[in-house]
């Protein structure tokens, strides 16, 4: 067999509410060959009968931390790059079995992940890595404790991947050529306080205007972007006025920043899904009252933001951020987003609008000729019920992964 035809089911297009019944696809060669309301032949594709089950494309996690295995990031301090490696492998695996085919690696992923995967060494989604996030000194990648004025470990600590600090627009430039030098697909950037650090108001703006143009500039001559973890409206306007092209949280985002980064073309990368998992199970692996704290803020706006880039016309990606023992509540980011956004709209988020964001429209995110055939087959209609997507799975008979099956229980 060369191929597979698949036949009998119903076909979720993204780009429509409502599914198409009578759709064929054929895939050949790793690739979306047809796609049509007739039958289409051929004499040597394997037919897959659906029974009248799903067929969608395969789903895309714009904001995760892959080898982030600790809520309490002081702990990887005492964990080798090698087990945090190990472990990264696992998620990643678990993460193609939730029905994620790509992931954006948003901070800590490298080159020998990504390569790892791509050679075959382990099952998992296409990478897209940001390598390690760049943070000013005392800004929310700088994990150093008050009692340290160095990096007790530069190279073999697993707090090397939470991130790497520069300052000044020297140091970086530096930081993002060298960045993309050990292979990075985007930079990622810290602007404003966060949850995790323990050093920084949440409010507090970081980088100066100079460092995230400069940021910016040496990304797009290299042919790609600048991501940002941003949360205050301050934050998220001068990143976006300084051509960064995503904003990743923006829970206390006002209506006027937003109208900013519509005009600007800037994308948001919600990530609801972490604060209500630190709520619930944060404080059992460590997280601190501080921590707790400040996302106490974000949890409470975080539905806002997103009602409020929806009036703009921002587009809304689909990211969980979910840090080590949190990354099985992934899944959850359907659910809580489905109080303010219907299940087409989020659906939408975690594939089309996503695959815009990897840069890889037509390729990734829809069932079309010549996409990358990444499909999912899902008992039930998601857009009827978004809780076909939970339960590690089990709803998802049937996974296929660049033309190939990762699960098959169809028959």
């Amino acid at each position: 067999m060369s191929g597979y035809l698949f036949t009998g089911g119903r076909f979720l297009d993204p780009r429509r509410d409502e599914l198409i019944e009578g759709i064929e696809v054929l895939v050949e060669d790793g690739l979306v060959k047809e796609v049509s309301d007739r039958p289409i032949a051929s004499a040597s594709a394997e037919r897959i009968a659906l029974g009248g089950r799903t067929l969608m494309p395969g789903l895309i996690d714009a904001h995760i931390h892959i080898v982030l295995a600790e809520v309490n990031l002081a702990l990887l301090s005492n964990v080798p790059l090698t087990l945090l490696a190990a472990k990264g492998s696992v998620a990643m695996r678990a993460m193609l079995m939730r029905g994620f085919t790509t992931l954006r690696d948003a901070g800590g992923a490298d080159w020998g992940m990504k390569s790892a995967r791509d050679s075959g060494l382990f099952i998992g989604p296409r990478l897209f890595i940001s390598g390690q996030p760049i943070s000013q000194s005392g800004g929310h990648g700088d994990f150093r404790r008050r009692t340290e004025t160095r990096f007790a470990c530069p190279c073999c600590s697993g707090r090397t991947w939470t991130a790497r600090v520069a300052d000044g627009v020297p140091e970086v430039i530096g930081a993002v050529r060298d960045e993309l030098r050990k292979g990075a697909d985007q930079i990622k950037i810290m602007v404003s306080g966060g949850v995790a650090s323990q050093a920084d108001p949440l409010e507090s703006v970081q980088y100066r205007m100079d460092e995230i143009e400069a940021a910016v500039e040496e990304a797009t001559r290299w042919g790609t972007y600048v991501l940002a973890h941003a949360y205050t409206a301050e934050a998220i306007g001068r990143a976006v006025r300084g051509g960064v092209r995503t904003i990743e949280h923006g829970n206390l985002i006002d209506a006027p920043t937003a109208r900013l980064m519509a005009g600007r073309g800037a994308y948001l990368v919600p990530t609801l899904v972490t604060y209500d998992s630190l709520k619930k199970r944060g404080p059992q692996y460590g997280l601190t009252r501080y921590s707790l704290t400040k996302n106490e803020i974000v949890l409470e706006a975080g539905l806002r933001s997103l009602e409020i880039c929806r009036e703009a016309g921002v587009k809304i990606g689909f990211g969980t951020d979910l840090l080590g023992q949190l990354q099985n509540d992934q899944m959850n980011e359907f659910t809580i987003r489905s109080a303010v956004m219907s299940p087409a709209e989020i659906i939408r988020s975690a594939t089309i609008v996503n695959a815009e964001i990897v840069r890889r429209v037509g390729k990734l995110g829809e069932i079309v000729p010549g996409a990358v055939a990444d499909l999912l087959v899902v008992d039930g209609d998601p857009y009827r019920d978004l809780g076909v997507f939970l339960g590690e799975g089990k709803q998802i008979p049937a996974i296929m992964l660049e033309g190939k099956f990762v699960k098959n229980r169809v028959h």
